[in-house]
């Protein structure tokens, strides 16, 4: 047997198969994830100890969806409390983003299998044909404190790391004030969870918005910050926090989003707020925005905007979708002492289907 081949075989031996090189499969490995030695924050069952704690971040962000070239810009006031008994002399925030600029590591490190169910045009189009022109990322405008004065910071890659002028004490609070915005990307092109569908026969656009503000990373006992590279695959276990989001879009969009409307007399007409509360009650969706209005509205564009406000407690993450094509239904889950919306936003294309099964399949697994 050549030394190559013995050494190849050595590697597989010790890296395994492809998916579990990362992953400790030794049966007498120490068990520190699944059953961690207790201490004064976590018990060794995994409940919280006596010391536990979690940081909360709140957002105030106003964004403008610029439906002419496809852009989103935005502002956030960012409160960060540090629950923690550390002082942070630095703050890391997430630019998820950044995965699509041109220089982001996703594109150096995606690999792919050559399989005998691909068909031509997964390689002409799909995989080997990454639109590395898309000019994708954030552009960061400022960063600055409460009173408004610039704060050094630093971006690596899809992180962001913000100096303080001095430590943050445990208990104390920080304002951070950020200005962005970023080309949103063609999801059926470039892919993610993020991003536009355009539908070239009627020449509207669908978006799906999500990972579009500066977020703040995780700090916690374990780890300190959390601040590993995004590539593309993966969660993040991000800070709780409240959310009041401002969305500016063309006046005859319908927006979704994570919350709960607050402005609903400034963005919806009469009729739709009486289907929203005919929608509490209803034992089957109650169509709020039809496909026929739907249809009519893909006919028309509009220069004017209007603002949606939505506000979240407690959550931990936000996103919201935005177009003149969707169709929009409803119907109200009792769920304990509340009612919880179950809601559908979807194009005519996804008709029947969606209009038949979409919502009830969301208030079934409520």
């Amino acid at each position: 047997m050549s030394k190559f081949y013995i050494l190849v075989l050595s590697l597989f031996c010790v890296y395994g198969v492809r998916g579990q090189e990362n992953i400790n499969l030794n049966k007498f490995r120490q068990l520190g994830q699944e059953l961690p030695t207790p201490n004064m924050y976590r018990a060794a069952s995994g409940a919280p100890g006596h010391g536990y704690y979690q940081q909360q971040a709140d957002y105030i962000i106003k964004v403008t969806l610029n439906d002419e070239n496809q852009r989103l810009s935005g502002t956030e006031k960012i409160t960060y409390y540090n629950n923690s008994p550390d002082e942070l002399s630095y703050l890391w925030l997430q630019l998820d983003q950044n995965i699509r600029a041109k220089d982001s590591d996703k594109n150096k490190i995606q690999t792919f299998q050559i399989s005998n169910g691909n068909k031509a045009d997964y390689y002409q189009f799909g995989r080997l044909h990454q639109d590395l022109s898309f000019d994708g990322g954030f552009n960061i405008e400022h960063v600055k404190d409460a009173a408004g004065e610039n704060l050094h910071y630093y971006i690596n890659k899809t992180m962001m790391r913000v100096d303080l002028p001095k430590p943050l004490a445990s208990g104390e609070t920080y304002v951070l004030d950020i200005k962005w915005w970023y080309n949103i990307n063609d999801r059926m092109k470039i892919g993610g969870r993020s991003g536009y569908e355009y539908f070239k026969q009627d020449g509207n656009y669908l978006y799906t918005i999500a990972q579009f503000y500066p977020r703040m990373a995780t700090y916690n006992e374990v780890e300190g910050w959390q601040h590993k590279q995004f590539l593309g695959y993966g969660e993040f276990a991000l800070s709780f926090g409240d959310f009041e989001v401002h969305i500016t879009a063309p006046e005859d969009h319908v927006i979704g989003a994570t919350g709960e409307l607050q402005n609903m007399e400034d963005v919806l007409t009469t009729q739709q707020i009486n289907k929203l509360e005919e929608a509490k009650t209803a034992k089957e969706p109650v169509i709020i925005v039809s496909e026929d209005q739907a249809r009519k509205a893909e006919k028309k564009r509009t220069s004017s905007t209007k603002t949606w406000v939505y506000k979240a407690k407690n959550v931990r993450d936000f996103a919201f979708a935005s177009s003149r094509k969707f169709i929009w239904d409803a119907m109200g889950v009792k769920f304990g002492n509340r009612t919880v919306m179950a809601m559908s936003l979807y194009p005519k294309e996804g008709n029947p289907l969606w209009e038949q099964y979409s919502t009830k399949v969301v208030a079934h697994t409520l």
